[in-house]
């Protein structure tokens, strides 16, 4: 397909998608607890998912054929923009998230520590707004967020309700564009000093439908976490050996942690990047130490400035509380339990195989950080990102966006595998936020579960398949 007729396909759909959005999407005041069948059957239902469907699969399709064939840095930038803007004057697409940032920002903004009590203390004025589930809960995001937050709220403090909530909606969403064009400004640099084509690197990142749908229509936070992620990555990349700069970088990765404290998984990478020769212990404390400080002046600084303590790592926990068979540890725990109904017991393994898949984790970080001492460790770093999401309780669509960015800008190989991740996690979200994981636990749960299965299988035959030692040819006579 020609590269100007997918960019004109791909706005086809992401205006599609806004009229889903403004149909059906996630309004203050729609239904809390939708399920796909009362979707179907309210006003307009049919034509919002007919939209929805039609919309992300234009999308989907057009990113997806040009994901290896992107004319240029520019062209991608300019595309990405355009897909975006119908989203961006849309009613929030596929996730209440705004609301409980708001809600927090009140709790904040009026002295309640939110890492301690749910925004019903307060109670906020928008909790109406909130699914119940979240409406006793500490907030799971770092101080930096916590403080902007506050910030937007006490802006808009003089409104009335319906007009500041609007108002709200608005600045967070222009939160999210800041950390959507700080992708987009560091990503070309950081994919060049790992020697990866800067216009593909972009493409993949910035113009998938998760970027439309959910950093910008949805305002997630996860947006500022990434463009503080990426501008720190591309930072210590572009300046191995030199403090300073080194110190920069791990301040800007500090204050990704401190939007959300997932991305400090990149820092101990971060820190060999930052070595100008061979691994060596005493090059590690020169120039990995700038960066390692900076990260850890910069998570300390933010907690200090918002006079909280770090109840924020906590908060963490409460992903567990969404039971979802797109999290491979909850889905082998669901498919275990389904079992052991078929032989009429009644066993809860979800506890363990969560447990397990997080010592999984901490394992597979070692080892990756290990092996990143003598190759690519930027790519590594976007390794353990992709493994810190695959390995958690809780597997949210752009989540994936995480690893996304930096595998984008990092990866020499093939990128099918996590593109396509990215794909079909598109389809996983209707637009009022209803999640299909929710409602498909069987078949969802047996098939991720097969899926690690094979995945595993693969992955111990390609280790042993390393490990045999290579077999020399007889020389003929």
């Amino acid at each position: 397909m020609p590269h100007h007729l997918s960019r004109w396909l791909g706005l086809s759909g992401s205006v599609l998608l806004a009229v889903a959005a403004y149909l059906g999407g996630a309004l203050p005041g729609s239904e809390l607890r939708p399920t796909p069948v009362s979707i179907w059957q309210s006003r307009h239902g049919p034509l919002i998912i007919v939209l929805w469907l039609v919309g992300t699969g234009l999308l989907a399709w057009a990113w997806w054929t040009l994901r290896d064939r992107v004319p240029s840095t520019r062209w991608a930038l300019v595309t990405a923009g355009l897909w975006v803007l119908p989203l961006l004057v849309a009613p929030p697409l596929a996730s209440r998230d705004v609301y409980a940032y708001s809600c927090q920002g009140a709790s904040y903004a009026a002295g309640i520590n939110p890492y301690e009590q749910g925004v019903s203390a307060l109670p906020c004025p928008w909790i109406d707004t909130i699914s119940y589930i979240w409406r006793d809960t500490p907030a799971p995001y770092g101080p930096l967020f916590v403080m902007i937050a506050g910030a937007v709220v006490r802006l808009t403090g003089g409104l009335d309700p319906d007009t500041a909530l609007t108002v709200n909606i608005a600045l967070f969403r222009l939160l999210a564009v800041a950390g959507v064009a700080l992708t987009a400004a560091c990503l070309p640099t950081l994919a060049r000093r790992c020697g990866v084509p800067a216009q593909r690197a972009v493409w993949l990142a910035l113009a998938s439908p998760l970027v439309g749908v959910h950093l910008v229509s949805g305002a997630h936070n996860d947006a500022l976490m990434i463009g503080l992620l990426v501008a720190g990555l591309a930072v210590v990349a572009a300046n191995p050996g030199r403090r300073w700069p080194l110190l920069a970088g791990g301040v800007l990765l500090g204050l990704a942690g401190a939007v959300k404290v997932t991305a400090l998984v990149v820092v101990p990478f971060a820190v060999l990047a930052a070595l100008v020769g061979p691994y060596r212990i005493r090059a590690l404390l020169r120039e990995g130490l700038p960066v390692a400080g900076g990260a850890l002046v910069a998570v300390a600084g933010a907690t200090l400035a918002a006079g909280l303590d770090f109840g924020w790592i906590a908060g963490l926990e409460q992903g567990g509380l969404v039971i979802a068979w797109t999290s491979p540890p909850t889905a082998v725990g669901q498919t275990a339990g389904y079992v052991a109904a078929l032989f009429g017991a009644d066993v809860d393994a979800l506890p363990v195989t969560r447990t397990i898949g997080m010592l999984v984790l901490a394992v597979l970080l070692v080892w990756l950080w290990w092996r990143a001492r003598t190759r690519d460790p930027l790519w590594h770093a976007g390794l353990a990102l992709a493994a810190t999401v695959a390995l958690a309780p809780l597997f949210h669509p752009w989540y994936w966006l995480w690893p996304m960015a930096v595998l984008a800008a990092t990866t020499h190989r093939s990128t099918r595998w996590f593109a396509l991740v990215a794909l079909v996690s598109s389809f996983l979200v209707l637009p009022d936020g209803t999640g299909l994981p929710r409602f498909t636990k069987m078949p969802g749960a047996p098939l991720m579960t097969l899926l690690v299965i094979v995945v595993a299988v693969r992955l111990v035959r390609s280790a042993r398949a390393g490990r045999r030692p290579a077999t020399v040819d007889a020389p003929a006579d």
